[in-house]
């Protein structure tokens, strides 16, 4: 490893050192200069500000084309391509104000365009819009983006849901690299503290021709913090409570950048109580702690550019299992519990050519899981290890046609080390090679692609056969051919339409081939079936989006066809007081979508009314119910922007309104659920009191204690309601 990170450091500046440069001038449609105006070169990692006289200068850039960004609040986002760089480029931008939020540049997709040229609809969301809606997790906040919903347990874990699919259906990338965390378990998390991630991309559908197998139900793609700009050293400090849990999260952060080189380092501390319900009472050993750190260097010249980024996360879980018992504010996790340390490990380069370029993500993911049913001994203790690599070719562009070959791998080994196994001892291999064309014209845009993957399952031998917790050996391969389609074109002005057809698959993972015996949290008996095929499935997926000055709209629309869809069904047959559930497979079909609007009255400039309803419908080939399907769910928002002299400025208030509706489509074993109304408030701006400067939010979630149970918490079958009100103030200081 420390050669390969030499050589892609240091190694290539043997090729061509070109020495470009692009300055200009930015301004508004006044010929106003704008101060402050992000200037962003994401390949390099590279950024810098405008002056007082809106100037900007980049240097020591590679030949080529090069993509760079133009980011100002109120004004629209900005992406220009710089063709056939020379030694000094002069570049000026008119930046349009805008009233709704900026344009974002998409990461997860192929060609990287902001999200107005994009074939494909992406949700994007910054952390810090999710953090102002009072969110205690990452995953509470990732709940609120509409077709997205979490499987909860108590307050502590969430898995999360895209238009029904969830589990080894979602795909979850963190610094570049997938995340590998057993998350087959509904119990096992996402692993990922929000704190040093800049934002979050959702692809809501199969994205199996960029990510491979597990991908069949959809992305979400975090995007890490972004290096300070060249000459500049910045600290970060930002601090949390929690009225509900008595919690506490604490972030520090620093970096620094030098014209080539490029530091941070960022570590954040969770610790909360048991969760209380309405009324006050304390739902049992919910309480949780979390460590998490992350750190990363960079170096950029004319010729690559290297960034190599660590994240390290601890876990401290209470398993709830005793409902409402024992009360207690205490922060000290009681048996059952889980312990897990995470390790990640991501290294991106890329390489420029005259006319091409080469980038290259390489990761290294260790999860270490341990469950702890009495005492300090793990009785379950699995050690996954995963390394992947995923290397894309950008071929030179031939006028507005753009192209991408590229190939995908993962090699992963499991090892149980407790008294017990979930899952016996295996190693799993991918292979997957593909490639992708955009093309534009006018307004439109056409984008293909084809994709073969194959994944290698073998495991070992384990246990007495015919025993609970035996299995047998087995050495499996799965393959599948993935295509996409997709089409973008303006219909009328302001009016975008967006149409995709994609195939997608997964292949069947380790419990659903292997298992054998009580799978904890469902109170089941779980046998596995070696004969599973792979899932394959064909989504059609419908965007229509209209936009002005001051009224937005969307609708997007989706029909998911899964062809082999595996599920467990009761034997009607009982070992050891549990039922026992076989893994089976079926044809299945999921439907639905979201549609919102986004209304912004003039002359009232600072007045904002949201709404989105979204809807979802799982059925099998035989017309029952899929399980863990989210209930329809509709938001209201009326926010208000505001500025208060000169001492509070980016001011919000925002009133929201959440209805979720009843749940009476469930499976053979679900319980159906009542609807229920939660009111929050959220109010904060950036405070200026002399020369100090901060940011302070307060958010009340659940205003009126409102008691209901998730049509989608683990806790509902013991009839444990969800979070009671819960008040949260946060400071956050720029040092």
């Amino acid at each position: 490893m420390k050669k390969i990170i030499i050589a892609l450091f240091l190694g290539i500046s043997a090729l061509v050192q070109a020495q470009n440069t692009v300055s200009g001038i930015v301004t508004n449609l006044k010929n106003e200069p704008l101060k402050g105006v992000s200037v962003y070169v994401p390949e390099l990692h590279k950024s810098t500000v405008t002056d007082e006289n809106g100037a900007y200068n980049l240097t020591n850039l590679p030949q080529g084309n090069l993509k760079v960004q133009f980011v100002f609040v109120g004004f629209a986002t900005q992406n220009k391509l710089v063709s056939s760089l020379a030694k000094t480029t002069t570049l000026h931008i008119v930046l349009e104000e805008t009233i709704f939020q900026m344009d974002e540049v998409i990461v997860s997709t192929a060609f990287n365009k902001i999200q107005s040229q994009n074939v494909m609809k992406v949700e994007h969301e910054s952390i810090k819009s999710l953090q102002r809606k009072g969110t205690a997790t990452l995953i509470e906040g990732l709940a609120t983006i509409p077709g997205v919903a979490q499987i909860s347990t108590g307050t502590s874990i969430g898995k999360p849901v895209i238009r029904g699919l969830s589990g080894n259906r979602v795909l979850v990338y963190s610094q570049g690299v997938r995340m590998e965390n057993q998350q087959f378990g509904d119990e096992h998390g996402l692993g990922l503290n929000d704190a040093g991630i800049e934002s979050v991309e959702v692809i809501k559908g199969p994205a199996s021709l960029l990510y491979g197998s597990d991908a069949l139900g959809g992305v979400l793609y975090f995007n890490p913090e972004k290096f300070a700009e060249a000459h500049a050293f910045k600290t970060n400090f930002s601090q949390k409570y929690f009225s509900n849990t008595q919690g506490s999260n604490t972030s520090l952060g620093v970096k620094t950048s030098t014209e080539n080189w490029k530091f941070l380092a960022r570590g954040s501390y969770n610790t909360h109580a048991d969760y209380s319900i309405s009324g006050g009472d304390r739902v049992t050993n919910t309480r949780y702690n979390e460590t998490d750190f992350k750190t990363g260097i960079g170096y950029s010249n004319a010729t690559f550019s290297s960034v190599l980024r660590y994240n390290y996360n601890k876990l401290d879980l209470g398993i709830p299992e005793e409902g409402i018992a024992n009360q207690t504010i205490s922060k000290h996790t009681a048996f059952p519990k889980q312990g897990v340390f995470n390790h990640l490990l991501s290294l991106n380069t890329v390489f420029f050519f005259e006319k091409s370029k080469l980038d290259v993500d390489l990761g290294y993911i260790a999860n270490d899981r341990s469950e702890f049913p009495e005492t300090t001994i793990a009785g379950l203790h699995m050690k996954l290890k995963t390394v992947n690599y995923d290397v894309k070719y950008h071929l030179p562009t031939i006028g507005k046609l753009e192209s991408i070959f590229g190939i995908q791998g993962m090699h992963q080994t499991n090892r149980n080390s407790g008294t017990e196994y979930l899952i016996p001892d295996a190693t799993t291999t991918d292979f997957g090679v593909f490639g992708t064309i955009n093309h534009e014209w006018k307004s439109s845009v056409l984008q293909a692609g084809l994709r073969f993957d194959n994944r290698k399952i073998t495991t070992t031998a384990q246990g007495i056969s015919g025993e609970e917790g035996s299995f047998q050996a087995i050495d499996k391969s799965f393959d599948s051919f993935n295509a996409s389609l997709g089409y973008k074109t303006n219909l009328a002005t302001n009016m975008t339409l967006r149409l995709n057809l994609a195939s997608g698959f997964r292949a069947p993972n380790l419990a659903e081939l292997t298992s054998n015996g009580v799978h904890e949290g469902t109170n089941r008996y779980e046998v596995g079936n070696s004969n599973l095929k792979t899932e394959q499935n064909i989504q059609t997926d419908l965007n229509l989006e209209y936009k002005n000055g001051h009224f937005e709209f969307f609708a997007n629309g989706f029909y998911n066809h899964i062809n082999h869809y595996i599920y467990t069904s009761p034997t009607g047959t009982v070992i050891a007081d549990n039922a026992v559930f076989d893994y089976i497979q079926n044809n299945a079909k999921l439907y639905g979508g979201e549609i919102g609007l986004h209304f912004h009255p003039h002359p009232l400039d600072w007045l904002h009314y949201e709404t989105s309803f979204e809807s979802v419908t799982g059925q099998k080939q035989n017309g029952d119910y899929l399980p863990l399907i989210p209930a329809n769910n509709w938001n209201n928002t009326l926010r208000g922007e505001f500025k208060i002299k000169n001492w509070l400025a980016d001011g919000f208030a925002a009133l929201t309104v959440s209805t979720t509706f009843n749940q009476k489509k469930v499976s053979g074993f679900e319980t159906q659920s009542n609807g229920y109304t939660l009111l929050n408030l959220g109010l904060g701006g950036n405070v200026k009191l002399g020369k100090t400067a901060f940011d302070v939010s307060l958010n009340g979630n659940n205003l009126l204690d409102k008691k209901y149970i998730a049509h989608l918490s683990r806790l509902k079958t013991d009839g444990i309601p969800n979070i009671g009100r819960n008040i949260i103030l946060g400071v956050n200081f720029n040092l």
